[in-house]
């Protein structure tokens, strides 16, 4: 699915329809990726669907920028876009929405976690026109980056919520460390820098009960292959940090599982430790800006809430549960 929509429980009916035809079109896609030529009875029996359905189904492929060559002995993929559709992440097609262009990809996702979409269900944006971070602010989001928000479901109390932005910039940071080499560090609450300029900002979005979580929807832009902006110098690409374009499909895809992994062990104690080992706000000299008061001092550890701790000069110390944290560099 790919063009913007708002959600109503009358929809439930036609969005059913639309993902058994999508999941068609991305079994043809899987058929053809890496064979060569395929004849259209092939596809036609391996799917047990008619030649005519075959045929519309590259039709629709072609419509999404997928170039496929027609021959009387068959189909041969040529290439693929450079667009973060369903058919790139094989095996996720049917929990993936799509968008060219949408308001906001947190927007989408709350109406699927309020319709009872399932954990793991991931919304994606080639760009957004009204993308916001934490306190409200704008976040950019041009054609170039990967803009998603995922839909969780994790059995925690609400006192622990928290640690889910915390286990996302991990996810993030490891991503960057480990397929591009990237020296990403985390700084609380929700950032991921590099050489203290901002590369991915997350935003965490939560329903619950008293005692449970209904859902939390990650938001996560990262900017991958967007130009540099004078005007913003705390921001930084990847394209300029690595010096060449970066497959936006493979970081998304790491993002995306090793974050539902680490989820999984959201209430032990080995996540606060990863986030400590990669954080760039533990030892600095913060001030943390409230609504009616600004906390300064060393940042000297994180509670197992994800609070963080500041200790004052006086040797005071203070948990902080939110705010906006700044340090020299930044």
């Amino acid at each position: 699915m790919e063009e913007l929509f708002t959600l109503t429980p009358a929809c439930d009916t036609v969005l059913t329809y639309m993902k058994t035809l999508v999941n068609n079109t991305y079994q043809v896609l899987r058929c053809l990726r890496g064979a060569g030529v395929v004849s259209g009875q092939n596809l036609s029996r391996r799917l047990g669907i008619s030649r005519v359905g075959v045929w519309k189904h590259v039709q629709e492929l072609r419509r999404q920028g997928y170039c496929i060559e027609s021959s009387p002995t068959g189909y041969r993929l040529l290439s693929a876009p450079d667009l973060l559709l369903p058919g790139e992440f094989p095996g996720w097609e049917d929990r993936i929405y799509h968008f060219h262009e949408v308001d906001s990809t947190m927007r989408i996702a709350r109406e699927l976690a309020r319709g009872d979409a399932e954990e793991g269900t991931l919304v994606l944006a080639e760009s957004q026109s009204q993308g916001r971070g934490r306190l409200d602010r704008v976040w950019l989001s041009p054609p170039g980056g990967i803009y998603l928000t995922l839909v969780t479901r994790p059995k925690i109390s609400p006192a622990l919520a928290t640690r889910v932005s915390l286990v996302a910039s991990v996810s993030v940071a490891t991503a960057l460390r480990e397929n591009l080499g990237v020296p990403a560090c985390v700084k609380w609450p929700n950032d991921v820098l590099v050489g203290g300029r901002k590369v991915c900002g997350i935003l965490a979005e939560m329903e619950a009960e008293p005692d449970a979580v209904r859902y939390i929807n990650i938001g996560i832009g990262v900017n991958v292959n967007t130009p540099a902006d004078p005007q913003l110098p705390a921001a930084v690409s990847l394209v300029e940090l690595v010096g060449r374009p970066v497959d936006r499909r493979e970081v998304t895809m790491r993002i995306v599982t090793d974050l539902l992994r680490r989820l999984r062990e959201l209430t032990s104690a080995s996540c606060l430790n990863i986030w400590r080992e990669l954080s760039g706000t533990i030892g600095r000299e913060v001030c943390v800006r409230q609504d009616n008061e600004t906390i300064c001092g060393v940042a000297v550890d994180i509670q197992e809430s994800g609070a963080l701790v500041v200790q004052a000069a006086d040797g005071r110390r203070t948990a902080v549960v939110a705010g906006d944290c700044t340090y020299e560099g930044t």
